[in-house]
C-alpha cells in the first residue's frame, strides 16, 4: 500500500493545477486547528471550482458543490464551465451558506479553444496541445494558456518546449507563481535540482508565501535527495533531507486544507515521518487526515496505520 503511495505522490504534481487569480488576494487555507466552515458554491453544472487557485472539485449535476473545509477570512473562487465566461468572486471573512456565480455565455474563440485543450488533457494530449497552441495564435498574449501548454508539455516529455513555453508565460506576467512552480517541476524532471529548487522557491516568494505546488515540489525533490542518500549509506544527510521534505510537504498540505489533492499529500508527508522514526508526528498526520477525509477510500488504510505505529511505539518502550 505505501510504495502505491509513494507512486502517486510522484505524479501527484501532474494533476496538482494551482493558478493564481489575478487582481484576489490568495488567503493561507490551514488545517487542524483552523475552524472550517461549509460554504456551497451554486452556478451551472459541471462547473470547476478553485478557492484560492485550489481545485476543490466540479458542481454536480444540480450546479451545486459544498466545500466544507473552507477556513476562517477572505478567499478567492473562480468558476469555469464549458461554453461559459470565467468568473472570480471573493468570500467574504464570515460568510457562510451559498454563494451563487452565475455563468454568462461566451464566444469568445480564444477562450473556447482553451477550454477545448483542458478537456483533451484526459483523453489525448497531443491534440491537447494543438488546441493550447491554437488559443495562443488566437490570442497572443494568453500566459495562462501557455502554462497549461507547458504543464501538458512535460507530461509529454517535451521539456525543452515546456520551458519555451514558461519563458513565454513570464514575458508576459514576469510574477507568475504558477508558472515558477511549473518551471521547477521542468528543471526536476531534466535533474537540474539546483535550478528546480531556485524556480520553487521563487514560485513561493511570487506567491507571497501561498504556493502549495512548489511547496510539494520541493518536499518531492528533498524526499527523492533523502531515499539518494539512505541509499548510498550516508544516514546523517538523508535524516536532513527528510527534515526538508517534511518541512515543506507540511506547509503545502496546509495551504490546500480539504482539496482533494490533500489526500496524497497527507499520506506523503506521514510516510516522510515514518521513516525519520518521528511515529507520533505521523500518527498526528494521519489523525488529521481521517478528521478532514472520514470518507476517504484510504482511510481503512490509514487506521492500519496508525495501528502500526502505536504498537511500533510500544515496543520500542518496552
Amino acid at each position: 500500500m505505501k510504495q502505491l503511495i509513494e507512486y502517486i505522490a510522484a505524479m501527484s504534481l501532474l494533476f496538482l493545477t494551482i493558478s493564481a487569480v489575478p487582481g484576489i488576494s490568495q488567503v493561507r487555507t490551514r488545517a487542524g486547528a483552523a475552524q472550517f466552515r461549509v460554504i456551497r458554491i451554486a452556478s451551472v453544472p459541471d462547473a470547476t471550482i478553485w478557492i484560492d487557485g485550489v481545485r476543490f472539485g466540479k458542481t454536480g449535476a444540480d450546479g451545486k458543490l459544498d466545500v466544507r473545509t473552507i477556513s476562517t477570512g477572505g478567499h478567492s473562487v473562480r468558476v469555469r464551465a464549458d461554453g461559459f465566461k470565467e468568473r472570480v468572486l471573493t468570500i467574504a471573512p464570515a460568510q457562510k451558506g451559498e454563494i451563487r456565480a452565475d455563468l454568462t455565455k461566451t464566444t469568445d474563440a480564444a477562450e473556447l479553444a482553451f477550454q477545448e485543450a483542458e478537456r483533451l488533457t484526459l483523453v489525448d494530449r497531443e491534440q491537447a496541445i494543438e488546441a493550447y497552441k491554437k488559443a495562443i495564435k488566437l490570442r497572443p498574449a494568453y500566459p495562462e494558456a501557455f502554462v497549461a501548454l507547458a504543464r501538458v508539455q512535460s507530461e509529454t516529455g517535451d521539456l525543452e518546449d515546456a520551458e519555451r513555453a514558461i519563458a513565454a508565460a513570464r514575458k508576459l506576467r514576469p510574477a507568475y507563481a504558477e508558472a515558477s512552480a511549473v518551471l521547477g517541476r521542468i528543471h526536476k524532471d531534466l535533474g537540474q535540482e539546483d535550478k528546480a529548487i531556485a524556480a520553487f522557491q521563487r514560485a513561493i516568494t511570487e506567491g507571497k508565501g501561498f504556493q502549495p505546488e512548489a511547496l510539494a515540489g520541493l518536499g518531492l525533490l528533498f524526499k527523492e535527495k533523502a531515499e539518494g542518500f539512505g541509499g548510498s549509506g550516508n544516514f546523517e544527510e538523508e535524516q536532513a533531507n527528510y527534515t526538508e521534505a517534511a518541512k515543506y510537504l507540511h506547509r503545502s498540505v496546509k495551504q490546500i486544507s480539504g482539496a482533494p489533492d490533500a489526500v496524497v499529500i497527507y499520506q506523503l508527508l506521514g510516510l516522510v515521518y515514518e521513516r525519520m522514526q518521528k511515529f507520533q508526528d505521523a500518527i498526528a498526520v494521519y489523525e488529521e487526515f481521517l478528521r478532514i477525509f472520514p470518507d476517504s477510500s484510504e482511510a481503512t488504510a490509514i487506521r492500519s496505520f496508525i495501528v502500526q505505529l502505536n504498537k511500533q511505539i510500544t515496543n520500542d518502550r518496552q
